[in-house]
């Protein structure tokens, strides 16, 4: 069914006029606040220059159900607020008249999403000027009778907000089993990498691995560089944010384990481990060190990488107040357990599986939500492609 047929059933014939948003509803200016009046919590949220609140105020100068656009700094972008809350000089909100729904405007304005960022002035500040967002042009189902044209507009949103909740709905619980599978696979590693006292031999890793630090590649960093930058960020990732270089500085090879070495307070990198798959890719960054075990026969590199990763032994010396620098000795000073070859495939075995698991749900999870996004849009311009005059003359 075509975007015009599946407008004229729900609009059963009724006209439709397009007006300046200029004539249907009042663009108003937020008032300034100095950072010294913001506070960490507070019943309303000040919104300034993006979509991410700036901080919290005790007063709201915006009622709830009000659609506002950033007009500084991220300027084009488009919000809607089912609370009250502050709008700082850096947004535009929207005061309605009986004759247009709020959210029926916020669904609108995010059709036009484009053509508004094509109108915002990139200068040092990029800025949206208030007399083009007021010549947009919006239609208006039914004009002449307000009563059903604004049912017409909230047979519209209900359709969108469903589809808007449901994406909502869908990503709290693909969350909700990814925590879950790294919780579980948390548990399993934790048992399967613990060994009683006596149970196996633990030597030091200076005794089974040599290390070598990685290189700064600063200068030579390269978009469509031939090899990949490991670095703290490329690690913490797995894999999925990288720089690239032309020159391969430091050289890494298959089954060479790489380990972040310097991370913030209480960060997340701190001693994670990724395993190099292939020569002749990858490149060491500075502050991350790269392990190659001696002998292959005695322990399996992949059984040392899931030892190593994230291990207690190193995170020990994150204090949670300073940036923290592990050093070589410290790295090389970890005791690590020797089981059986058999029993390090084993555990292999199962701690690839679990990882196959997890990885598969976080690489679905902003997929499905895309998918999700990419839904609502396709039903939010069908139902929101009115036609323009002459569009019905033709």
């Amino acid at each position: 069914m075509s975007s015009l047929n599946f407008l004229e059933m729900l609009l059963d014939g009724v006209e439709v006029e397009w007006k300046a948003l200029g004539e249907v509803v009042s663009l108003q200016r937020g008032k300034r606040l100095v950072k010294s009046q913001l506070e960490e919590t507070g019943n309303y949220a000040v919104y300034q220059n993006c979509m991410t609140p700036l901080g919290y105020y005790h007063e709201s100068n915006v009622k709830s159900d009000t659609a506002f656009i950033i007009s500084a700094g991220a300027a084009g972008q488009i919000g809607y607020s089912d609370v009250d809350f502050w709008a700082a000089d850096d947004v535009y909100f929207f005061l309605t008249s009986g004759d247009i729904d709020s959210k029926f405007l916020y669904h609108f304005l995010l059709t036009q999403q484009n053509w508004i960022s094509s109108q915002v002035r990139r200068a040092s500040i990029p800025r949206l000027s208030k007399a083009v967002v007021e010549k947009l042009r919006i239609p208006i189902p039914c004009p002449e009778n307000p009563k059903k044209s604004l049912e017409i507009q909230a047979k519209i949103v209900r359709i969108l907000d469903t589809f808007t909740e449901l994406t909502a709905e869908l990503t709290a619980e693909l969350t909700a089993e990814l925590t879950a599978r790294k919780k579980q696979y948390n548990y399993y590693r934790d048992q399967l990498l613990s060994f009683e006292e006596g149970e196996v031999e633990w030597k030091a890793l200076e005794e089974i691995a040599n290390f070598t630090n990685g290189k700064g590649h600063e200068k030579d960093i390269a978009e469509n560089g031939k090899y990949i930058v490991v670095n703290s960020k490329f690690i913490s990732t797995d894999g999925k944010v990288a720089k690239y270089c032309n020159e391969q500085i430091c050289p890494l090879f298959i089954d060479d384990i790489l380990i972040v070495m310097s991370d913030l307070p209480n960060g997340k990198a701190l001693s994670k481990t990724f395993i190099v798959d292939e020569d002749k890719k990858y490149t060491l960054n500075q502050r991350i060190g790269a392990i190659s075990v001696k002998n292959k026969n005695e322990l399996l590199p992949k059984f040392l990488h899931y030892f190593l990763n994230r291990t207690q032994q190193l995170l020990m010396y994150d204090n949670g107040a300073d940036q923290t620098n592990l050093r070589k000795d410290q790295i090389l000073g970890v005791q690590v357990p020797i089981p059986s070859p058999a029993e390090q495939e084993r555990v292999v075995y199962i701690l690839d599986k679990f990882d196959a698991l997890t990885n598969s749900i976080s690489e679905g999870l902003p997929r499905e939500i895309a998918m999700r996004q990419k839904q609502y849009e396709h039903y939010r311009d069908l139902l929101l492609s009115f036609p323009k005059p002459e569009e019905v003359a033709a």
